[in-house]
């Protein structure tokens, strides 16, 4: 039986997330916006999107409330996009995504790798410190380059994010 073009006869909380975020570039434009990404030539120049799509998926966001749209220039207007708290509560969800393809998907070197900020220690299952024993809320996270990067991406976010950084911080690319 095929599968239709949405979730909304079934009554399933999975599938009412996927009504959100289960599309391709959707969870990509979190995961950035965790990264520092802000700016949407920013997003647009690391992902890659068509921009209607890109476009498209950052509206969607902003009306489901995961992200915000803030002013940050007047003339020309020009706006960027921030995770509200509706936004930063998907964390986990990116985590663990993150955790299994690391753990079940074998044959690739590691990408990225995160730190709990205060002590330097690597997250351990479920996004907690293992020195800690506490779960690192994303703005405690230290983000370091692994060995899977590209150590000369042909975009600014790309080279941005091959130093050390915390999550949340706003990324300068210029």
């Amino acid at each position: 039986m095929a599968l239709g073009k949405d979730y909304a006869q079934q009554q399933c909380s999975i599938a009412r997330a996927l009504e959100v975020v289960g599309e391709r570039w959707t969870l990509l434009l979190v995961r950035d916006a965790f990264y520092g990404v802000r700016r949407y030539s920013d997003f647009l120049a690391h992902l890659g999107a068509p921009r209607a799509v890109l476009a498209a998926r950052l509206q969607a966001l902003v009306e489901i409330g995961v992200l915000e749209r803030r002013r940050y220039q007047e003339s020309p207007p020009r706006d960027e996009y921030v995770l509200t708290e509706r936004g930063l509560a998907l964390w986990p969800v990116l985590w663990s995504l993150g955790s299994w393809a690391r753990t079940e998907l074998p044959g690739t070197l590691p990408m990225r790798h995160f730190h709990h900020a205060d002590c330097g220690t690597e997250l351990g299952p479920g996004g907690a410190c293992p020195a800690c024993g506490l779960p690192v809320p994303p703005a405690d996270v230290e983000m370091r380059p692994g060995a899977g990067l590209d150590p000369d991406p042909a975009d600014p976010v790309g080279r941005a994010l091959l130093r050390p950084r915390r999550l949340l911080v706003p990324l300068e690319t210029a």
